[in-house]
């Protein structure tokens, strides 16, 4: 069975009179972007080396919470994939990577269908969860659905009116980073707290890239995002902002004497995010795709480089 790969291959193609088409696979995979899930995957490395740290590192949360992130960040992103194409955000003129719903690859009650199902998934693993944490596992598991639900869906989609930048560093970082200590150590400790907030920095980081990239259409779409709401400049300050905390992070808690001299091994990486963010200042529209790609990268070594320093 196969689809055609995208708007844009399909105009591309029937120019040239050759229909290009991909198989259901690829085209599953392309809906769940497994790119963004560095997002999900580094919250979990860094609040399982607190947990470690802290002396309660205990494996079956640990796995039991990557795989529960991993599947909230997949639901999440059919809900955008489709939401975004019924609220008229997707059309053919879209800068980032191709949406599955809006290029005619899969269809809206297929992608819906799905995203009910990743998300029952992420339910089952989270008993498991609220059967080791208890109680606030379950509110943190609600809050996460409803909010992955939330960014694009709904009468009023968080990322719609200028609340996404929030909804990734609380959920992306001091939930994800928190709840993953709390369910192998049973409390929250200062460093958990202390940790997530470069994790989140940097994840919403990434978004600010796309949003800085996507401005122009946006605000076609009746989308306000922080940048169309404040202008591009806000936006490339915002992103540095986000830089400068995630790298000041390490430097405190050394400081504070939370953990020893390999927490600075993130440092190494930082002439990486100035070049991002000097690209950032100078280059506009699908240019800034690799920034973004960059960005996700840089959070994924930022954060293992981050979760060895508070390893040892």
């Amino acid at each position: 069975m196969t689809f055609r790969s995208s708007a844009s291959a399909a105009h591309a193609s029937r120019r040239a009179g050759v229909e290009t088409e991909v198989s259901l696979a690829a085209a599953w995979w392309m809906a769940i972007r497994p790119a963004t899930l560095t997002a999900a995957f580094v919250p979990v490395l860094v609040g399982s080396a607190v947990a470690y740290k802290e002396g309660g590192f205990r494996v079956w949360p640990a796995l039991a919470a990557l795989i529960g992130a991993c599947l909230i960040q997949i639901g999440t992103n059919l809900a955008n994939d489709l939401f975004d194409f019924q609220k008229g955000a997707d059309t053919e003129e879209r800068l980032g990577p191709t949406r599955v719903v809006q290029a005619g690859i899969l269809s809206q009650d297929a992608v819906k269908r799905a995203m009910i199902f990743v998300f029952a998934l992420s339910v089952l693993v989270g008993l498991y969860l609220v059967w080791v944490g208890g109680a606030p596992v379950v509110w943190i598991g609600v809050l996460s659905i409803l909010s992955g639900l939330a960014y694009t869906g709904g009468p009023f989609p968080l990322g719609y009116n200028g609340l996404g930048d929030l909804f990734v560093f609380v959920f992306f970082g001091l939930v994800a980073v928190c709840g993953t200590a709390y369910v192998q150590l049973g409390s929250v400790p200062l460093l958990s707290i202390l940790a997530a907030v470069p994790v989140g920095a940097l994840a919403t980081a990434i978004l600010v890239v796309n949003n800085v990239r996507d401005r122009e259409t946006d605000v076609l779409v009746g989308k306000r995002t922080l940048v169309v709401k404040l202008g591009r400049m806000a936006g490339v300050l915002e992103y540095a902002l986000m830089i400068g905390i995630s790298y000041a992070i390490p430097l405190l808690l050394l400081g504070a004497g939370h953990v020893t001299a390999a927490i600075l091994l993130p440092l190494i990486t930082l002439p990486w995010a100035l070049w991002m963010l000097r690209a950032l200042v100078r280059l506009r529209g699908t240019r800034l795709n690799p920034v973004l790609v960059s960005t996700a990268k840089l959070l994924l070594v930022f954060g293992v480089l981050f979760a060895l320093g508070i390893f040892f």
